[in-house]
């Protein structure tokens, strides 16, 4: 039976409720406030208009049929969308990824008398170090606590329990790409720069040293959205603020925007899709974050 055909017997069936309604008048419109009160106030179904019980049961019907006649394309795209829903019911129940590492950190002992214990706090890029080829300083009482797709603010929910909980003597903090590419929406560049400010106080509250880790190049090199244009003059006014910040609050600025950068791009051999590293970019920043933690932890013994 075609939709066409369902809707005149759905029609003809009501004829004499569409009379009464015709000869009350039409209800008056439903406030939306009433629909997302609470749910002994909202009103129940049969109250709605006809023809939107109509358009509802329509609905129920299209839906049924298409899912009755899916192909393997259909199918791999709803394993996506139910793959994405859970990402975003996972991110709402957790937005600041405490359950990340939680567990890990519970198991994790206190440092030992004289160990340098440092923890690197970011992003995609800081969690995607030693996944490959390239090694996260190993034999190095070293703690990663990257996790993808985090802003400063996201970070900042989670300091106390991946960084300070944990009593590194440094923390080396790379925050503030996901900002620039507007994860949760507008983030100016005061705007993380505040959020790492406040890391960087907290940490020093305890004791802690930080490395300030200058924002990574981007590029378009691989043919994606040319909105990393506008990102590239945000990363340098970031990191610029950053510069300043780390000189007036003792703290170490580490500069790997300018080992990476080619003009104002990140240099293709550094890079697999113009923004995570690949084995070639981590190992030419490497070098430069064991500088930086040296000289903080000079700073400690000061």
């Amino acid at each position: 039976m075609n939709t066409a055909h369902l809707r005149r017997k759905i029609d003809s069936a009501h004829v004499g409720q569409v009379g009464n309604l015709r000869r009350i008048g039409n209800p008056p419109p439903v406030d939306s406030r009433i629909i997302y009160g609470p749910i002994a106030n909202r009103p129940q179904v049969t109250n709605l208009p006809h023809k939107m019980l109509i358009r509802l049961l329509l609905s129920c019907i299209v839906l049924g049929c298409t899912a009755g006649a899916q192909t393997p394309d259909s199918s791999q795209k709803i394993q996506a969308l139910e793959h994405q829903l859970a990402a975003q019911r996972h991110l709402l129940n957790d937005w600041g990824g405490l359950t990340r590492f939680g567990s890990e950190n519970t198991e994790l002992r206190p440092p030992a008398p004289g160990e340098s214990r440092v923890v690197f706090l970011g992003d995609q890029i800081t969690g995607q170090w030693g996944h490959g080829g390239a090694k996260f300083f190993p034999d190095k009482p070293y703690l990663n606590r990257g996790i993808a797709g985090q802003t400063t603010a996201q970070m900042l929910v989670r300091f106390r329990q991946d960084v300070i909980a944990l009593q590194p003597k440094v923390a080396v903090i790379l925050a503030g790409t996901n900002d620039i590419a507007g994860a949760f929406g507008l983030a100016t560049e005061e705007m993380i720069a505040d959020n790492i400010m406040t890391m960087t106080e907290l940490a020093k509250a305890h004791g802690i040293r930080v490395v300030l880790a200058s924002l990574t190049p981007v590029c378009d090199c691989f043919g994606k959205p040319s909105a990393r244009r506008r990102w590239q003059e945000k990363i340098v006014e970031v990191n610029e603020l950053l510069k300043d910040y780390a000189a007036r609050s003792g703290s170490v600025y580490l500069d790997y925007y300018s080992a990476l950068v080619e003009g104002e791009d990140l240099r293709k051999e550094f890079t697999a899709d113009g923004i995570l590293l690949n084995d070639a970019g981590y190992d030419a920043i490497a070098p430069l974050a064991e500088r930086a933690i040296a000289e903080a932890l000079r700073k400690v013994s000061l």
